[in-house]
């Protein structure tokens, strides 16, 4: 019988658990039915530091190779590192990990060449389709009749001088920096990018563990900043920063271990990578990032594009607008010059050249940024998602000075405050985000949103 993959197949990767819900025979398949899709003749593949990610990693290559693609294995990599293959290699890349999920997890997020991204409408759908039908009988023998090499080879030198290239960082000054990488794969790439500068640098978490003793790998849980915002404090550090398990999201701490929202560091990025293109160019950012981004972006000469949440919206938008950066309020952030793909590394960069180039503390910095009372994502479980965003449009629809759009779930925007609710597509969650021109207005729009979601 067939296996059915609508469980493991998601919007944009594919991630479940192992060995229950998929395995390595399984990751063969998809290595065969990658290259038939893309019809690829050569493939980069990568992974991190989870127990069955070597073993999953080898099986896609396998796969691969018996359909005739020459296969560049570069092992050991953070999410970014294998993007940055896939654009100086030119190649379609596959990376296998589950982010931030719990140990038992794997998956696998793949691209075209040049790191352009793979989902649902963009090849995942086939690619499963062709798993699913292949699970019975095994995938059939290649039309070239070749079979294709598999070859190792490291990029971790040339990936941190590709992002070391991006951002000026000769004459910054001196720096404490404490970096938790949370036995992620932040600890195999932060001590080589960051190498040479003039940094102390206090790493917290650096072994590679896929069993992550210490904390969950995801920063956007405020319990798994805890350690670090302690320790930045204890060591009188100049900041912290934080990566998820495969590194491709940062989270920063000022010097007083408060989190510095990740829309201040995309508005700070973004005049930063404005004056880099003289003061010209358009930042994507997505609808749930600070009223702050858009207004520092028009402050200095660009012009602001607003998106819906997710990786693949924003690169898609990257691509048609030839945007120069783009920013979420997950954390991540997108590089016109990293391939339209998202890179905490390179964000990461630009705030300690941004810091090292003057002489005030992060907090100070980053206050010009930071202008308004938000709530962060609040979920709540709700039985008929549809049902109770339509209760919050009757709620608000036809006030006098309320505009209501639908680009992502609802946003609700008055003069002095908005807010979006948007409906998970995994879970039976909504999602709220508000913000004010200040806390009390927040914590009563926020307040009134929720008590008709949960209502």
């Amino acid at each position: 019988m067939a296996a059915d993959l609508s469980q493991i197949v998601k919007a944009y990767d594919v991630r479940g658990v192992v060995p229950d819900q998929w395995d390595e025979s399984l990751a063969e398949l998809f290595g065969a039915a990658f290259v038939r899709v893309t019809g690829a003749s050569a493939v980069v593949t990568g992974h991190d530091m989870r127990p069955s990610s070597p073993g999953l990693s080898g099986a896609f290559a396998r796969g691969a190779a018996a359909q005739g693609a020459d296969v560049t294995e570069i092992g050991l990599c953070s999410t970014d590192q294998l993007y940055y293959a896939s654009g100086a290699l030119n190649l379609p890349g596959a990376m296998f990990t589950a982010s931030h999920n719990p140990a038992r997890y794997n998956g696998i997020k793949l691209c075209r060449a040049g790191a352009a991204p793979v989902g649902q409408d963009t090849g995942l759908a086939e690619i499963r389709e062709l798993v699913e039908r292949w699970s019975d009988s095994g995938a059939p023998e290649p039309t070239t009749g070749t079979r294709g090499t598999i070859t190792r080879r490291d990029t971790l030198d040339d990936y941190a001088a590709h992002l070391r290239s991006l951002v000026d960082l000769t004459s910054i000054r001196p720096l404490k920096v404490v970096v938790d990488a949370g036995n992620g794969m932040g600890g195999h790439t932060v001590p080589t990018v960051l190498a040479g500068l003039p940094l102390t640098l206090v790493p917290m978490y650096f072994e590679l563990d896929g069993t992550f003793p210490n904390h969950e790998a995801n920063p956007l849980d405020p319990a798994n900043l805890v350690d670090l915002r302690k320790r930045v404090r204890e060591e009188g550090a100049d900041l912290g920063l934080a990566f998820d398990g495969d590194a491709d999201r940062c989270f920063v701490v000022d010097e007083r271990g408060e989190p510095v929202s990740p829309s201040a560091i995309t508005a700070l990025v973004a005049s930063r990578e404005l004056a880099r293109n003289g003061g010209k160019g358009t930042i994507i950012h997505n609808l749930i990032t600070s009223w702050s981004v858009p207004e520092v972006v028009r402050e200095n000469g660009g012009t602001p594009e607003r998106t819906r949440v997710g990786h693949s919206f924003i690169k898609a938008e990257m691509a048609r607008t030839g945007a120069i950066f783009g920013g979420e309020h997950s954390a991540h952030y997108y590089f016109r010059d990293f391939w339209n793909a998202d890179t905490g590394m390179l964000a990461a960069l630009h705030v300690l050249a941004a810091l090292g180039g003057q002489q005030g503390a992060l907090s100070a910095l980053v206050a010009q940024y930071d202008r308004y009372a938000g709530s962060g994502e609040i979920n709540s479980t709700v039985d008929d998602q549809a049902g109770r965003l339509a209760a919050i449009r009757a709620a608000y629809e036809g006030r006098d000075g309320i505009t209501l759009d639908d680009l992502d779930g609802l946003t609700v925007t008055a003069a002095d405050w908005w807010f979006n609710v948007r409906p998970s597509n995994t879970e039976p969650l909504l999602r709220l985000n508000a913000e004010a021109r200040d806390e009390t207005t927040m914590t009563k729009i926020r307040d009134e949103a929720l008590k008709i979601i949960r209502s």
